[in-house]
């Protein structure tokens, strides 16, 4: 069977609906990752679904209790063709978001795969087992027509709690750089630039969530009998933040912007249009950096954003002044910015505008990383797409969301390549979460093409990758 054969083939079985029938029934397991407890749900997705089904293709797993005690399991699952060939590391994560139930709209469960259209229903659609369900039977299809002989090993590391913020997971992958030593990373998640454009990234932006507070004293006090003589926290904080971030979204403080924008990351994102897919928001052209386009203030920049405040009742408003305010804030930012030392810029600059009453404290953080652009494995990827879809492919330096992608990067120093088979409007993490048939169909394509292209670089490479 050659290419263009196997992909028809993948075609028809496509349309056969095998596929949106195992993805049903992996959407059915409710293995919401962001709990306070992780559920049994977590271990039961790799026990009974992911682990059978790898081994009916030949895999070995075993499924390991996370290094940070009381966080979700992680399974590594391995096709060891001949040691001496190369591997493919593939990630996917298997938990999801909490259901919220009952904000679907009429008709759909998050948990039960409802078909409307070309949208097919259900948490986990877009993030992330209709992702990785799509991955894992283009490679299951290639092994089937290339009678079970790939020509390179394959890796698949599936962890489930990747919605808490993947605790465990480079510790996990630190201690275990043996067993997960590999020479390239292709995973499925995030959206494409629009639905009908194929696109890959290279890595994504990373965050610091923290948080501000202000606390003026143990109880709230009557407006009107101590207005004008008692601190208003609340007041102080709105200020506080006035002076890290503008009216215009635009970050005040130098020390958390991004680096200048390099030639060749412009040059990559000059023809990227943001907003203008299916069910896209309205962009607000003068929010955030004047002079960097759309795309450059979403991929290639840094932003501030505040994501919650809280002081008083804001449900119930009372008269008094309340006794402390809090901000929650978050920065996503690009490769080069000086993250790690973002507490001490804030302080420093809070207290040199006379805000020596704000305390920080850092929530959470995930690292920046970028694949070179001009490493051989993007243009290697990107051609195997262009040739399944006849489609220009969009390659992005990095994602503007966040992954996890600094434990492959950073920690098992491989080259990361993302290949997303969902699209921005898709509900991520909200009501109404949705794949597209339509990108479903495309995605298995493409990675069908891409497992079937590394087999024709090993045999025709004498099964090397370099």
């Amino acid at each position: 069977m050659n290419r263009e054969h196997f992909l028809s083939s993948l075609q028809n079985w496509f349309d056969q609906g095998e596929l949106q029938k195992v993805l049903a029934t992996r959407i059915a397991y409710k293995t919401e990752g962001d709990l306070s407890v992780a559920p049994q749900a977590l271990w039961a997705y790799l026990q009974d679904e992911i682990a059978p089904y790898l081994g009916r293709m030949g895999f070995t797993s075993e499924i390991f209790d996370n290094p940070i005690s009381g966080a979700a399991p992680i399974l590594v699952s391995r096709l060891i063709e001949d040691a001496n060939l190369p591997t493919l590391l593939i990630y996917a994560h298997g938990d999801v978001v909490n259901g919220q139930d009952s904000r679907w709209q009429e008709g759909l469960n998050p948990w039960v795969l409802s078909v409307d259209g070309g949208r097919w229903y259900g948490r986990g659609s877009a993030d992330n087992k209709g992702q990785h369900t799509v991955t894992l039977f283009g490679l299951e299809k290639v092994l089937e027509a290339r009678d079970g002989k790939l020509g390179y090993n394959v890796t698949v590391l599936m962890e489930m709690g990747e919605e808490a913020g993947s605790p465990g997971l480079a510790e996990f992958c630190e201690g275990h750089k043996e067993l997960l030593k590999a020479d390239l990373m292709i995973a499925s998640d995030g959206p494409r630039v629009h639905a009908e454009t194929p696109t890959i990234f290279l890595g994504s932006r990373g965050l610091v969530n923290f948080s501000l507070l202000v606390k003026s004293r143990d109880k709230a006090y009557h407006s009107g009998n101590w207005g004008g003589v008692l601190v208003n926290p609340a007041t102080r904080l709105v200020h506080a933040l006035s002076s890290m971030v503008d009216a215009r979204g635009r970050i005040l403080l130098d020390s958390l912007k991004a680096p200048a924008l390099e030639p060749h990351i412009k040059e990559a994102l000059q023809s990227v249009l943001i907003g203008k897919g299916q069910d896209d928001p309205e962009i607000d052209l003068g929010w955030g950096q004047a002079e960097l386009t759309p795309a450059e203030r979403l991929i290639a920049s840094n932003t501030l954003e505040i994501l919650a405040i809280g002081a008083g009742q804001s449900e119930r408003p009372i008269n008094a002044i309340p006794s402390q305010a809090i901000a929650h804030c978050q920065l996503r930012f690009v490769v080069g910015t000086d993250w790690k030392n973002l507490l001490e810029h804030v302080r420093e600059h809070l207290r040199a505008v006379g805000f020596d009453d704000v305390v920080l404290e850092i929530k959470a953080y995930t690292p920046a990383t970028r694949l070179d652009l001009k490493n051989p494995w993007v243009s290697w990827v990107k051609s195997s797409i262009e040739k399944t879809t006849d489609k220009q492919v969009t390659v992005l330096p990095n994602l503007a969301g966040s992954l996890p992608n600094d434990v492959f990067a950073d920690i098992l120093g491989l080259p990361t390549i993302w290949v997303p088979h969902s699209y921005p409007a898709c509900n991520q993490h909200a009501p109404n979460e949705h794949m597209l048939k339509s990108t479903a169909a495309e995605g298995l394509q493409m990675m069908g093409g891409i497992f079937w292209d590394l087999s024709e670089k090993s045999s025709t490479e004498n099964y090397s990758w370099n």
